[in-house]
């Protein structure tokens, strides 16, 4: 599924094809929440990012967020200069992949069967999860990526 996405004041455009393309996934570490989740969670998608194309891209920042310890992460976060809209996630241990935040795509995204709650450990406190019938609760990581997930809900595209 191609995916096209922006910041909120246009700078940056871009688009991405997805096998992926489900919102299912919602990380509450302090990064994702502090970055990019207004509502105490981020949502990032899968996609190929030998697909990517980027209109503006002299509009990018890149976040090196640093974890617990002072270690800095590998991954970088893509976000618009102008506007501060987080846009994506790319990380050099996985060059293939990059994650676009689900709030900076356009397209028109499926509605998932069911959700996956992660980093639960890292969840602020005034943080209200609104767990589905179906949804999982992790503290952290769970073992299942995005596209198994996909793979076993039958929705990959």
């Amino acid at each position: 599924m191609k995916l096209e996405g922006s910041c909120h004041c246009g700078s940056v455009r871009f688009s991405v094809e997805s096998a992926q393309p489900y919102p299912f996934m919602r990380c509450y570490c302090s990064i994702c929440r502090k970055t990019a989740g207004g509502g105490g969670f981020a949502i990032n998608l899968g996609a190929d990012n030998r697909t990517l194309e980027v209109q503006g891209r002299q509009h990018l920042g890149v976040y090196r967020a640093k974890r617990e310890g002072g270690q800095v992460s590998s991954g970088e976060r893509n976000f618009c200069r102008e506007c501060g809209s987080a846009l994506w996630l790319w990380d050099p241990s996985w060059p293939d992949l990059i994650h676009p935040h689900a709030s900076a795509i356009d397209t028109e995204l499926p509605v998932p069967p069911e959700h996956i709650h992660l980093m639960l450990g890292s969840k602020a406190s005034w943080v209200e999860v609104q767990q589905g019938r179906d949804d999982k609760l992790y503290d952290e990581y769970p073992e299942e990526s995005l596209a198994q997930w996909h793979e076993r809900l039958g929705l990959t595209r």
